[in-house]
């Protein structure tokens, strides 16, 4: 396992250079990088297909910096020189847990009073080159795929956040141990509770900025395949926690071209420090070899196969919401059958043990099917309205 960078690069390279970039942010950090350049491309074609329509805000220009701005640009200014200071003076620590550095009280002061006056500085002499004789009100014309950065920064927050929070529901005894550890950690992440913040914030900052709500939503489920399947390599090469319950079955011949690990894997030197044999013993899970099926491995490969052919297709999906009702139904299949081989707690329903997943994913299937089903029927109606 690579938890952070440094170990790949040690691994594969021989370079030994502490970094402190943690594997698993890494890949997430590229899963949104490529959904925004995906949803860019995507915004741009319904553009031209007349789906989504440039809107005009309008912006105050020519005045010179405000008190407000000034201060905003100190404080960020004084956040920054206060942490970076801190970093390279004790950058060892910082390799090893950037978070708790980064989110703790300690710094430098004197580096936090030079960057407030350096932030504030440039603030007001970026403005001073904009100032006008007479300040204007000016249309200032936005394309759609301007959008797209916006879009997935707004995910991305509020994806995170209720990744975090349906993650620490679902293991609430875990988190009542330790609030603040299970807050910071990087691990710890469950993707329906990120795919709901996110949905809400796009809702919102769709219906603000006039964009087609149905059309915005199509244009986004192959992109959640492709960031979804980077997201779970992250978790796959750290490993955070998200593998599979244990295998001790031996690999089949037909798979003797691959590596083991493909098959099943101990997850060694994982980011969480846990000893696979010992905590599937604390679950009351037998194990003889202390490996277990790698289900992040599955996920990514089949979610990124997934987005080549919905990507491949869409075009053809004439259909305002049937793209995304699509993107429902494959996405809870996939997640439900994956839970069956997987480590999660459960809840007892009506004498069943079904995992949060389990509930979502068929909620999935059962939304995407009633979507389909009505986009059909209203199928006319939509392409006219669109």
């Amino acid at each position: 396992m690579y938890p952070r960078i440094s170990d790949l690069l040690l691994d594969l390279f021989g370079i030994n250079f502490p970094l402190p970039i943690q594997s698993f942010g890494f890949f997430v950090a590229l899963a949104f990088l490529s959904g925004s350049y995906f949803l860019a491309k995507e915004l741009k074609r319904k553009e031209n297909e007349g789906h989504f329509n440039p809107t005009i805000n309008k912006i105050f220009v020519g005045e010179p910096a405000t008190i407000l701005e000034l201060i905003s640009s100190a404080i960020i200014g004084f956040l920054l020189g206060y942490k970076i200071i801190l970093l390279f003076m004790d950058y060892d620590g910082f390799v090893i847990n950037p978070q708790e550095m980064i989110l703790s009280l300690k710094g430098s002061l004197p580096g936090g009073v030079f960057g407030a006056v350096l932030a504030a500085y440039l603030r007001y002499k970026e403005k001073q080159t904009e100032v006008l004789k007479t300040p204007k009100w000016i249309n200032h014309l936005v394309s759609p795929n301007q959008h797209a950065g916006n879009m997935v920064m707004i995910s991305a927050i509020l994806g995170l956040t209720g990744a975090k929070i349906f993650h620490n529901l679902e293991y609430l005894d875990d988190f009542m141990l330790d609030p603040m550890g299970s807050i910071l950690s990087f691990s710890g992440l469950t993707y329906y509770g990120g795919l709901l913040g996110g949905a809400i914030g796009l809702l919102i900052y769709g219906k603000k900025n006039n964009l087609g709500l149905i059309h915005m939503f199509d244009s986004f489920a192959p992109i959640l395949l492709l960031s979804y399947g980077i997201g779970r390599i992250g978790c796959h090469v750290s490993g955070d926690g998200d593998w599979g319950i244990p295998n001790d079955t031996p690999m089949p011949d037909w798979l003797s071209i691959f590596p083991e690990w493909v098959w099943a894997y101990g997850y060694e030197n994982n980011v969480i420090g846990v000893n696979l044999q010992q905590d599937f013993a604390r679950m009351g899970l037998e194990s003889l070899t202390g490996k277990a099926w790698p289900t992040p491995l599955y996920e990514s490969i089949l979610n990124i196969i997934l987005f080549v052919i919905l990507w491949s297709y869409r075009k053809k999906i004439s259909t305002p919401g049937m793209l995304f009702s699509i993107y429902l139904i494959i996405n809870g299949v996939e997640r439900f059958f994956i839970e069956k081989i997987r480590v999660n707690s459960t809840y007892n329903i009506l004498g069943s043990e079904i995992t949060q997943a389990e509930l979502i994913s068929s909620a999935f299937i059962l939304l995407g099917i009633i979507g389909i089903i009505y986009t059909q029927k209203n199928k006319n109606t939509a392409l006219n309205a669109a």
